[in-house]
């Protein structure tokens, strides 16, 4: 009867869209909130999806999981945010297995960030697994994954320069308003928004100019009065926005809304103005472009601005990538020996309840019967045969699903655990 056991194993997927094929706009649509992201989990759940780990920045939105088929992965991620399966198939991507698990440690370790280097992400790809295990979505391979790469990440960062220097995007926030705007220590920098972008730029911006021309807004006050006792900026009610603007002659868009949050609607402008929009999805809308005095510059813009220090960040790539291939090999190697270890624990298994029945036979047969030597010798042969099965199964040409079937089907054993 042939083995269909490895059909039915769901299989290890990282899906998802980054700002390498993905615009703004089209990042926005696939953008997951901490209510969607809580949703998609739930409903992951109900469909029997039984371990994976979802994260969300501006940048990108991945889903790391196992799933029998990744339309599965798919079909959550669009029932959860603004995008649609086309719009996915344009700009995402799908990787499975090996390949899915390279893209974690890229990802986690900043080699595939926008800047490069930038480690932001790594504490955001833990917060998702812990959210992910209280929901009982984790299991044990996805928690050694998530440490190798967080164990990778910590290395890099240590061992290498890749994130030596001042870069990121609210570093390139501040250098793009000093190269750009003249005399900035007098000009009025207007705030809007407390995310993480944000507030960098912001604690840039106060390094740098003098604090009594920032002003800071957000929706929720409290947040803003939290970050300003701390920085000495000003901090005005949200209602006083459109106020504010019309004072300010930079303005830096870092809210976390669904939906545009300056419009030229509210512009009423009396000077030109700059805006920065740090924020995924846009929180200003493209409309502000047909006043005159307004320029408008996204945070995709921002990250291309290349400089000496990302250029001499680009010559730690390899030392990365060898920091990399180590821990991911040792990974590797556990997730192998997990596979196959089930099946060489039930041939020895197998192996010993032959000998078993041999020696009751032969305990009946022979009068001076040796028992002692007889389960010595015997239990020297088992050791010997297992680990010669488990050598090969360790071997890197070896493929071990195939291997496992056959040990399986021709000792006649079944092991619950692939």
């Amino acid at each position: 009867m042939e083995n269909n056991t490895f059909a039915k194993h769901p299989t290890f997927y990282a899906i998802g869209l980054s700002y390498k094929k993905a615009d703004a706009e089209m990042r926005g649509k696939f953008s997951l909130d901490d209510k969607a992201k809580l949703n998609l989990l739930l409903q992951a759940k109900e469909e029997g999806l039984e371990s994976l780990v979802v994260t969300s920045t501006c940048n990108r939105t991945e889903i790391y999981g196992f799933a029998q088929h990744p339309f599965q992965l798919i079909k959550l991620l669009c029932e959860n945010s603004q995008g649609t399966v086309e719009d996915f198939q344009k700009v995402a991507f799908v990787y499975k297995n090996n390949e899915a698990i390279s893209q974690m440690f890229r990802v986690g370790t900043g080699l595939d960030s926008q800047i490069l280097g930038d480690f932001e992400i790594i504490s955001q790809l833990k917060n998702a697994f812990v959210q992910s295990k209280e929901l009982n979505l984790a299991n044990n391979f996805l928690e050694r994954l998530v440490n190798a790469v967080i164990q990778a990440s910590k290395k890099i960062k240590t061992d290498t320069e890749i994130s030596s220097g001042a870069t990121s995007v609210s570093f390139a926030s501040v250098q793009y308003i000093f190269k750009n705007v003249e005399d900035i220590s007098n000009k009025n920098i207007l705030l809007f928004g407390t995310g993480k972008i944000g507030r960098n730029t912001c604690e840039n911006l106060v390094k740098h100019s003098k604090h009594e021309h920032i002003t800071l807004i957000n929706r929720t006050k409290d947040k803003a009065e939290k970050i300003a006792n701390k920085l000495n900026v000003i901090v005005k009610d949200y209602a006083d926005l459109q106020l504010e603007i019309q004072k300010a002659d930079v303005l830096v868009v870092a809210t976390g809304a669904l939906n545009p949050t300056v419009d030229k609607a509210i512009l009423n402008l009396k000077k030109p103005l700059l805006i920065l929009d740090l924020s995924i999805p846009k929180n200003v809308n493209e409309n502000v472009k047909e006043l005159d005095t307004v320029t408008l510059v996204h945070m995709d813009q921002l990250a291309e601005m290349t400089d000496e220090t990302l250029e001499n960040r680009k010559k730690h790539i390899p030392a990365a990538e060898a920091i990399i291939e180590e821990i991911k090999d040792e990974f590797l190697a556990w997730t192998k020996q997990r596979k196959f270890a089930p099946t060489i624990h039930a041939l020895k298994a197998k192996l010993n309840s032959i000998k078993d029945g041999e020696l009751n036979f032969q305990r009946k047969k022979i009068s001076n019967f040796d028992e002692e030597q007889a389960e010595l010798i015997s239990a020297r042969i088992i050791q010997k045969i297992t680990n010669h099965f488990a050598n090969h199964l360790k071997d890197d040409e070896t493929m071990v699903d195939e291997s496992i079937e056959w040990i399986e089907k021709i000792f006649q054993i079944e092991t619950a655990v692939k």
